[in-house]
């Protein structure tokens, strides 16, 4: 049978009885697994690749090369310069946006197509830095046009329509989006916390629970009828979690209470049981509501005279 092996310098930082004396019990048997699993589903790449941090360096070596110009050709580099620099910025950014929209089923689109500003920028830039070599109008247009065809080819386009929200009020989806950009607010701060504490085990516990509150906010975005049975979770519960966490980060990064860091990861335990006991009632929830739009559904035809097999 497979042994897991720890020591002094392994991630868990911990080794021997201080090990198994720190670790609630919480953490053996089947209940760690829907934690592992739900953090590695819930795991993120980082949609900035090298492709896009690549864009920064035209801005750069435009700069360097407009400094020994004369006036107009310096300030037109600089500008072009400074135009790509912030191009490349919104890029990054788009790309973000449209990773996150891809992975939720139920989605807005951006308020601000930021791929899409990014590659008319890059063409204004290319525009201005064609001028400062080659002072002709039309030529500088086509490289400009040019660069902004490339970029759109390149990284593509933003999101430009909503997705999973038809049928869906605007007013509740909006509500719901309000409340988990609130969430997500109290578990960034959980992290930059658990940072302080200096503890891989914690942070990585910290990271599941995360995972697993995550996990109910998916759930609420895509029916926003949730958000009422929900919201005490999305409020008042990782609040709570948020002030627990920064207090055990000021105590442990002071004195390494074992005692405290025990209590703590308790605590993460308790909360992650919870969240997930509330993902999965609502589940439960939807499908009875599904069962019975079936039902009635399958009775008024039946009344129509249309009779179904229900094999």
């Amino acid at each position: 049978m497979a042994k897991q092996f720890g020591g002094k310098f392994s991630p868990r930082g911990k080794s021997g009885a201080s090990a198994s004396a720190s670790q609630p019990d919480t953490d053996t048997g089947s209940a760690q697994t829907p934690r592992a699993h739900a953090a590695s589903r819930n795991a993120k790449v980082d949609p900035v690749g090298v492709r896009s941090n690549l864009m920064f360096v035209p801005g750069g070596l435009l700069l360097l090369l407009s400094v020994t110009d004369q006036a107009t050709g310096m300030a037109l580099g600089m500008i072009a310069a400074g135009i790509w620099t912030g191009a490349a910025y919104l890029l990054r950014e788009g790309l973000r946006a449209t990773a996150a929209f891809e992975e939720r089923r139920v989605a807005r689109k951006p308020a601000l197509p930021r791929k899409i500003l990014a590659a008319f920028l890059v063409g204004i830039g290319a525009t201005l830095a064609t001028l400062k070599a080659e002072p002709n109008i039309l030529t500088a247009l086509l490289y400009g046009f040019a660069t902004c065809g490339l970029h759109l080819a390149a990284f593509g386009l933003d999101p430009l329509q909503d997705k999973g929200t038809e049928g869906i009020d605007d007013f509740q989806q909006n509500r719901v989006a309000r409340a988990v950009e609130e969430a997500e607010f109290s578990l960034d701060a959980m992290t930059d916390a658990a940072l302080r504490a200096r503890d891989r085990e914690v942070e990585e516990r910290v990271e599941q629970f995360q995972a697993v509150a995550r996990e109910l906010f998916r759930t609420v975005e895509e029916d926003p009828r949730d958000l009422t049975a929900a919201r005490k979770y999305l409020t008042v519960y990782l609040q709570g979690a948020k002030d627990a966490t920064v207090k055990f980060a000021d105590i442990y990064s002071r004195s390494g209470d074992a005692t405290a860091r025990l209590d703590y990861l308790s605590l993460l335990s308790d909360l992650e049981n919870n969240f997930a006991a509330r993902t999965r009632k609502l589940l439960i929830e939807d499908r009875s509501d599904l069962t019975v739009e079936i039902d009635v559904l399958r009775d008024r035809l039946q009344r129509e005279g249309v009779h179904l097999d229900r094999s």
